[in-house]
């Protein structure tokens, strides 16, 4: 009999790049497991303890490598044998610590005290009912000082993306939302945009206590928004207001060639196979007095709070701006004019209440209620498009608009969560009058104003997706 001989790179499982629970519960990026044996190289998650990539044995007397015996207390260290232990720690934070998880790697130090701050989330104690057998331990309780000290715990053993996840899902799967009204909470979350939508969700709930403590935590998501987007922004728009300020006179590197030989075509002399540009059209430069009007209106729905938080930042940027008259206005069921707030971004957010219903159609009767100059109009319209109002006179209201001059714009999310649960009815419906409904990302977003500020297609980031 002979004895079956393992290859020289046993086939190991991938590494997930975060640690991650198994059964019902999920963390980002996580592998899914099986609790079926699957190959002799995946990490089980049986009743029988199991290490992976151990060799078949037979009668013949056979001794494993370090590779293959990553727990022998003096077995010489290769590299592979390294790197085989490594995916059996990582498939071990994976798995949780229950003995059916099989990886036989014990985990000591700061290793224990990461899987200790997973199985408070993500153990029995983190989900009511637990996860059978193979299912952590653990839960974080209704306390705000050991809840304040697992967030804490996070932020030291996990990068910053990843914080924020577990942070949601504290807030989603145990209800810690309340917890957020008190000061020690606020200190200890790691801020985002996710966080200020919970944050203003509980506007109205929130003591005077914590109100402080809550507005500094919005304000620093704000801060930094707008010191990644701001500059950008003004740049774009800059140049898009100059490009859309025409003049007959330009100077040489003001020239728009592309005008200038559409504008001049019956001048072509075909023996010299060129134009003769008798009349020039260029770019002007835009003066400082107001060259466009623009009107954000937001719905403020609860599944539109990052887009509200991205908007709000938005409407200071363009604020900002001498050559743009900037409107922002808020809707649910009822419509808020939030524009003598624009100067500071954080008071528009806390004039925003997230929920309710939705009446596109009022906002819009609001927003054409408000355009003196329709020819230089831009109507950014940032809705899910659920509309609980009259959906005809919605539509009415938009081919109005379009009709006079307007430039509409409609954004199914501002945000980088990508494409929302929309009304598609709707969606098709604005589509067939000329204006595309689209998902987009904050970083898009200036590209997007700038060619409607020069009344040119929209850059819809996928034209299939959205017809």
């Amino acid at each position: 009999m002979t004895t079956d001989t393992p290859s020289t790179a046993p086939h190991t499982p991938d590494t997930p790049s975060t640690p991650h629970a198994s059964g019902t519960s999920h963390m980002p990026n996580a592998p899914h497991t099986s609790s079926t044996p699957d190959t002799p190289s995946t990490p089980h998650a049986s009743g029988t303890p199991h290490t992976p990539n151990a060799p078949h044995t037979s009668s013949t007397p056979h001794t494993p490598s370090a590779a293959n015996a990553p727990n022998a207390p003096h077995a010489p260290r290769t590299s592979r044998g390294q790197a085989n232990d490594e995916r059996l720690r990582r498939w071990r934070l994976v798995l949780g610590g229950d003995g059916a998880e099989g990886t036989g790697r014990a985990l000591t130090g700061r290793d224990a005290a990461m899987d200790g701050a997973l199985n408070a989330l993500y153990g029995d104690g983190g989900r009511p009912g637990g996860r059978g057998r193979n299912s952590r331990s653990g839960g974080l309780g209704a306390s705000a000082p050991s809840v304040a000290r697992w967030l804490g715990d996070i932020r030291d053993y996990f990068p910053s993306s990843v914080v924020q996840v577990m942070q949601r899902d504290a807030i989603d799967r145990l209800g810690l939302a309340t917890l957020l009204l008190e000061p020690e909470m606020l200190e200890a979350v790691e801020a985002d945009v996710h966080l200020v939508g919970t944050l203003l969700s509980l506007n109205k709930a929130m003591p005077e206590t914590t109100k402080e403590t809550a507005r500094a935590v919005v304000r620093k998501v704000v801060e930094d928004l707008e010191k990644r987007l701001a500059t950008r922004t003004r740049a774009t728009l800059t140049g898009a207001l100059d490009r859309s300020a025409r003049t007959d006179r330009p100077r040489h590197h003001d020239i728009d060639w592309n005008r200038t030989i559409r504008a001049n075509l019956k001048n072509y002399l075909p023996e010299y196979g060129t134009v003769v540009p008798e009349r020039l059209i260029g770019y002007g430069r835009a003066a400082r007095s107001v060259k466009k009007d623009v009107i954000l209106c937001i719905d403020q729905s609860g599944s539109m709070a990052a887009s509200v938080v991205h908007a709000s930042v938005f409407g200071a940027v363009l604020a900002s701006m001498s050559t743009l008259r900037t409107r922002l206005v808020v809707f649910d069921t009822a419509v808020v004019d939030l524009t003598d707030q624009l100067d500071d971004p954080v008071d528009v957010l806390f004039g925003i209440q997230l929920g309710g219903g939705t009446d596109i159609n009022r906002a819009l009767a609001y927003c054409q209620s408000r355009i003196t100059r329709p020819a230089d109009t831009v109507v950014v319209l940032i809705s899910d498009l659920y509309e609980g109002g009259i959906r005809n006179e919605m539509l009415k209201r938009v081919a109005a608009m379009k009709a006079s001059g307007v430039q509409f714009v409609t954004l199914l999310a501002l945000s980088d969560e990508g494409t929302p649960a929309y009304d598609r009815d709707h969606a098709a419906a604005l589509g067939a009058l000329g204006t595309p409904a689209f998902a987009c990302t904050p970083d898009l977003f200036p590209e997007v104003m700038a060619a409607a500020i020069e009344k040119r297609p929209l850059p819809v980031p996928d034209q299939e997706a959205h017809r």
